[in-house]
């Protein structure tokens, strides 16, 4: 990587650093909240622009997930991240004067990317950042530095493009521990933001500092008796393997009553057709303007005898340490394809299948674990009360996303009080609470450890309070 010729990276994390400082300051000194908004939609387009090099990117560099879904992923994730217009004001009004709550900038944040998301986790922060008029400087996961490099890169040149102040947006270009202990110790950096496991989570909260961060997840889904079964098979299926499971929202586990759990198995077998494919396609050619080969879609999931299940778990699990209770996923195999995972177990396999999936009971360790590869493990559940017991465990209080599968509003409304989730969808992927299928705004972070949920502008600033007493401002 050629470090010199990419914005806003720099040889030491110090001098990344400064340059944000200095970036900022002049953000605030001389432009206007119109300023940043152009500056923001200048970002939006740079990316979309540059989403099939990006998505490339993140493939080749990490290895993880699919570049057809890093393109679906991305596209939406770029256009649909909320900017100023987001960022609310509320108003006192009385006899009394006028106040005006409004939200401020830190200055500039610290925050740490995960290698599942490099490129839309820079992209999206930087946007929500910048429209309250904070920098931020980034500790990129070493596992993906040309992908973050090329992004920072791409943000701060839209940036000065649209008239603002390069470096905004700064990383170092050897990122490590010890970078992010720099960042985390700095006395200008008051905020910190993070993605990842229980350990980043709990080295961000020993700094003493104000946190945001999106910690694990294994979200559960649950489908009762009345559920539309081949839709919730179909949408289950695209959920739980999209860009190979890596997203920490997606799906990992279902758990299906005992009435339809026979039928549902039998719709998880039919042929299906790839709808991420067909997305990635037409973004192509609509948005991108590029010109793609049409790709084979149809599919079928391969269902898992009980001896290929413990090859798979020989393989793409790591048991407990000594002590500890939990196991963990095989790197070696996180986010990769169905296909690669099975020949490396010497599974037989057609085409080029999405998802293995498998009969499995409670306490199963790809139940029990957040493996985050395209192996979705079905419980079958005596009854409703069963379902909703064995889900509630397996989501390990991680309050994280969740979802249900029911004609039975009461049925949705009893999960959604017991499952207690930070997202939490009826007849719909996980996926729909960012727009993918449903309504709501895109979001860089789903703050669950930290209680912020699904992140926007206002979540990255500081609320302070003007206030015109006596009277004043008070016309009516």
């Amino acid at each position: 990587m050629s470090e010199k010729k990419y914005l806003g990276v720099f040889d030491t994390v110090e001098e990344a650093i400064d340059a944000s400082i200095a970036a900022q300051k002049t953000l605030m000194r001389d432009h206007t909240t119109e300023d940043r908004q152009k500056m923001i939609e200048n970002i939006k387009k740079y990316a979309i622009d540059n989403l099939d090099t990006i998505c490339h990117l993140e493939v080749d560099e990490s290895g993880y997930g699919r570049y057809e879904d890093k393109i679906e992923k991305n596209w939406g994730s770029f256009l649909w991240t909320p900017d100023t217009k987001d960022v609310p004001e509320k108003t006192f009004f009385g006899s009394k004067g006028l106040t005006v709550d409004y939200f401020a900038p830190f200055g500039v944040i610290g925050a740490v990317t995960p290698v599942t998301n490099p490129a839309s986790t820079i992209v999206a922060n930087s946007i929500c950042n910048l429209a309250v008029g904070n920098g931020i400087v980034f500790n990129p996961h070493p596992a993906a530095p040309t992908a973050a490099a090329f992004t920072c890169d791409l943000v701060n040149r839209a940036i000065v493009d649209a008239g603002g102040p390069a470096n905004l947006v700064a990383i170092p270009a050897k990122p490590s521990m010890q970078t992010l202990d720099v960042i985390m110790k700095h006395p200008a950096i008051k905020l910190l933001l993070g993605t990842g496991g229980p350990a980043m989570v709990k080295g961000l909260m020993a700094s003493g500092k104000k946190v945001i961060a999106a910690g694990p997840g294994n979200p559960p889904s649950l489908v009762d008796s009345s559920a539309d079964l081949a839709f919730a098979a179909l949408n289950l299926t695209m959920s739980s393997t999209f860009d190979n499971n890596i997203l920490c929202v997606g799906e990992k586990e279902a758990f299906v009553v005992d009435e339809v759990f026979d039928a549902f198995m039998a719709e998880m077998a039919k042929e299906m057709e790839d709808e991420h494919k067909s997305a990635a396609e037409q973004i192509l050619r609509d948005v991108v303007g590029r010109t793609v080969e049409p790709a084979e879609k149809k599919f079928k999931n391969v269902l898992l005898t009980p001896e290929q299940v413990e090859k798979l778990v020989e393989l793409c699990l790591n048991p407990p340490k000594e002590g500890e209770d939990e196991w963990t996923a095989n790197k070696k195999f996180v986010g990769k394809d169905c296909r690669v995972i099975l020949e490396a177990a010497g599974i037989p396999y057609e085409g080029d299948p999405r998802l293995a999936y498998f009969e499995a009971p409670n306490d199963h360790p790809f139940v029990q674990t957040e493996q985050m590869m395209p192996i979705f493990p079905i419980v079958r559940c005596k009854d409703f009360e069963d379902a909703m017991d064995k889900a509630v465990f397996a989501e390990h209080n991680n309050v994280h996303s969740a979802s249900i599968w029911t004609k039975d509003l009461f049925h949705a409304t009893a999960f959604g009080k017991r499952i207690n989730t930070t997202v939490y969808v009826m007849n719909g992927r996980t996926f729909a609470a960012f727009g993918l299928g449903g309504e709501g705004s895109n979001s860089p972070t789903i703050a669950t450890p930290t209680g912020e949920g699904v992140t926007g502008p206002q979540s990255f600033a500081r609320k302070r309070r003007f206030v015109m007493a006596n009277g004043q401002g008070y016309v009516i």
